[in-house]
């Protein structure tokens, strides 16, 4: 007999709250050989990536984006950050975060961040830039004209405080911040136990529960990580060393 365990599909995904943090640190750590160096006593994580020029904070504090990911300065690239709010669903911090460690690199250098959501309907309203989510509650934009300039993400309601932000500075390479806009744009439910289905914008969710094998969530994160670490090929195998006849033996 299947067990099963009810879950809940919540659209847009935007709007279905931060989720488990280890959507994003596990895979990090055990598919990228991002080291962790955090103090277990201190309520923060600490990862850095192999070339210790990349590193990923998440810092509960309420006044402050709880994610940020920096990339230190280079002789490729100037250094950048990107910060994410605490209800930011994981799914769209980890579309970032696998774009930022794909060994094969970006598929298009010259990825437009606005082309997903043009794709998707958004728009552009009337009285401000930028492009504005279908139902209204999302909007992304740049802040300025140049190439140099940040890229805002802002959920909410009307007259209500923003959900979630997202910031990325000006130097964020481009195909990491259209990785997350594809996730923006991409208008598949994510799932959440339906215990924790956020009560901010409620009214603007589209919620279907179902029951679906305990089997498929309890596994869900070992098969993203396995996924992820088969991205990175395995170290070729050392060569055996050269054989040599043992030396005669004289009187």
């Amino acid at each position: 007999m299947t067990v099963t365990v009810e879950q809940a599909f919540i659209a847009p995904r935007h709007l279905a709250g931060g989720g488990d943090p280890g959507w994003i640190t596990v895979p990090l750590h055990r598919a990228c050989g991002w080291s962790y160096g955090h103090d277990p006593l201190m309520p923060r994580v600490l990862l850095t990536s192999p070339d210790q020029l990349k590193q990923l904070r998440m810092d509960p504090d309420p006044d402050d984006p709880w994610w940020t990911v920096r990339h230190a300065r280079d002789a490729a690239q100037p250094g950048w950050a990107a910060t994410f709010g605490a209800r930011t669903p994981v799914e769209i911090i980890a579309a970032f975060t696998d774009a930022l460690t794909d060994p094969a690199g970006p598929a298009a250098p010259a990825a437009d961040p606005s082309a997903p959501l043009r794709k998707a309907e958004w728009h552009t309203p009337r009285d401000s830039g930028g492009l504005v989510s279908p139902d209204g509650t999302a909007r992304v934009e740049r802040l300025g004209t140049t190439d140099s300039d940040p890229w805002l993400i802002q959920t909410g309601v009307i007259e209500h405080p923003p959900i979630w932000r997202a910031y990325f500075t000006g130097s964020t390479p481009a195909h990491l911040i259209t990785a997350v806009t594809r996730s923006l744009a991409d208008q598949t439910p994510v799932t959440r136990d339906p215990s924790k289905i956020p009560g901010l914008a409620r009214d603007r969710m589209s919620v279907s529960t179902h029951r679906v094998p305990a089997e498929h969530i309890a596994f869900a994160l070992e098969r993203r990580t396995a996924l992820l670490a088969a991205r990175h090929p395995a170290p070729p195998a050392a060569a055996p060393p050269p054989h040599t006849s043992s030396p005669r033996r004289t009187r």
